[in-house]
């Protein structure tokens, strides 16, 4: 069983800073397709950026330049950093693998 958790959600002020993380327990990052994803209230679940098995990027135009996803291979970690926050980042973001599986989400609140 594949179950990604994400970590690291949390209330900040606009302008700071936020890590997230995502672990997956039953399987391996590396040389997968892994993504992260945000819904906020009243909204669709959009796409915040993916990566490739091949290490190749896309990311949203909202938050290029801002944020960056980067993978821990050693210990098994995908992790998003989220600079220069915006209060319209606020949602509750997910992590994405494999094209099929789906975190929980952890809440992210950016206060203005």
């Amino acid at each position: 069983q594949v179950q990604p958790v994400e970590l690291g959600g949390g209330l900040v002020q606009a302008g700071g800073s936020l890590r997230l993380s995502c672990a997956a327990s039953g399987s391996t990052f590396k040389g997968n397709a892994v993504g992260w994803y945000r819904q906020a209230p009243g909204k669709q679940r959009e796409l915040v950026v993916f990566m490739r098995s091949n290490g190749n990027t896309n990311y949203a135009d909202s938050v290029k330049g801002r944020f960056t996803i980067s993978q821990d291979s050693a210990r098994n970690i995908v992790y998003l950093q989220m600079n220069s926050l915006k209060p319209e980042d606020t949602a509750v973001y997910y992590c994405h693998f494999k094209y099929v599986y789906w975190g929980q989400g952890t809440q992210v609140t950016v206060s203005s």
